[in-house]
């Protein structure tokens, strides 16, 4: 009984870290993205993916983007669209903040009203599905 129950909760633990929520401002869910990158919207239905590489790419494989080591997001013609710096501050190309990504995953815009939550989510991969990238 022990080992069924303990399986269970293991099997539970699992599947409940297999993607994370991604929410707007009033909590209604917009979309998850999966512990391997692949990010869904509402529907389950698969929008893009960010690769282990920091490749973006659309539903179809074809590359957006790129996310940098230094948190430089690109686009596909490798120019700057935006840095996520190690502090979850978020600035468009021209280096002006656009954005916060807070510690626990609450996602503000520049006057620091929030705009949506990403718990549990790398903060440059919610920096990509808020604020650069719409997999639409």
């Amino acid at each position: 009984m022990k080992k069924a129950l303990l399986s269970g909760l293991f099997l539970f633990a699992a599947l409940a870290g297999f993607a994370q929520t991604i929410e707007n401002s009033s909590h209604s869910t917009t979309g998850y993205v999966k512990t391997d990158g692949t990010v869904e919207n509402e529907s389950h239905s698969t929008s893009g993916y960010i690769r282990s590489d920091g490749t973006i790419e659309n539903s179809s494989h074809s590359t957006i983007g790129y996310i940098r080591s230094d948190g430089t997001i690109e686009n596909s013609s490798h120019s700057a669209v935006g840095y996520v710096r190690t502090d979850g501050t978020v600035e468009n190309s021209s280096h002006s903040t656009i954005g916060y990504i807070r510690a626990d995953g609450t996602v503000e815009n520049s006057s620091h009203s929030t705009i949506g939550y990403g718990g549990g989510v790398h903060k440059e991969w919610i920096a990509v599905v808020f604020f650069f990238f719409h997999f639409n």
